[in-house]
């Protein structure tokens, strides 16, 4: 059985001292919650985050990543950089990268590749616009970004991934998806990756992530193939968070 993973997304939010008070309520409030869990915070504050959570049962990581490795990339982050401050995640393809910054799902394998390569986790996000919904494509679209990163990749490394499918509809409109259409496209993505490698489908966590929040995190949770969320707005807030997790 995949245990349950559990991870915030800061997106661009925070202050130090703001990113204190949180990461302090979040680490006293665990008390002891079988999830695994994380943030992935922006990259100014994972200094802060490597000093407040060694040593405690929250992981960190960053929210982007270059494609290119060190070099003349003004504005850019490379993975090695990120891995210098202990990161274990990094969200790849989230949608807000694709809509805002015209990120190409062939972008988001190289990013995937970078991550991988320096020994950390790639968060590889999928998901469909309203649109390609009332249009019966997602699980075209789904598979399509999928599809590029699991092309990129040899057979054995797809048991590193981590997948979160977003829906972008449901993320921050308070909207959600059903627990049981999120269940079908869950398992339609597992098929996928089994496709591939049988026992990977097996073990890479595939997140739900679109408004879950504390009074529906059970219901969702409980689908055979939604392995945790990806949180954004509730992630936010010391309570909500803990009690995503705790209801993990």
């Amino acid at each position: 059985m995949r245990a349950k993973l559990i991870i915030g997304n800061w997106k661009m939010n925070g202050s130090r001292a703001a990113n204190a008070e949180l990461l302090n309520g979040i680490v006293a409030g665990l008390d002891g919650a079988e999830a695994a869990c994380a943030v992935c915070v922006p990259a100014p504050y994972l200094q802060q985050c490597q000093d407040a959570l060694s040593g405690t049962a929250v992981a960190w990581g960053a929210q982007d990543v270059s494609m290119h490795e060190c070099g003349p990339y003004t504005g850019e982050v490379c993975a090695a950089m990120l891995a210098e401050f202990a990161c274990r995640y990094v969200i790849v393809g989230h949608s807000e990268r694709r809509a805002y910054h015209r990120e190409t799902s062939e972008l988001v394998a190289k990013k995937a590749l970078a991550v991988l390569a320096e020994g950390m986790t790639p968060i590889v996000c999928v998901g469909e616009t309203l649109a390609q919904r009332d249009a019966g494509e997602t699980m075209q679209v789904v598979g399509e970004m999928l599809g590029a990163v699991l092309e990129k990749l040899d057979p054995a490394a797809l048991e590193k991934l981590v997948v979160a499918y977003e829906p972008v509809w449901a993320i921050g409109t308070g909207k959600n998806a059903t627990p049981e259409t999120a269940q079908e496209v869950h398992a339609h993505l597992r098929a996928q990756i089994r496709v591939r490698n049988a026992q990977a489908a097996q073990v890479v966590p595939i997140l739900y992530g679109g408004s879950m929040k504390p009074d529906n995190a059970g219901a969702l949770l409980a689908q055979p193939d939604i392995d945790g969320g990806l949180i954004g707005g509730a992630a936010l807030k010391a309570g909500d968070f803990l009690g995503i997790i705790k209801a993990a």
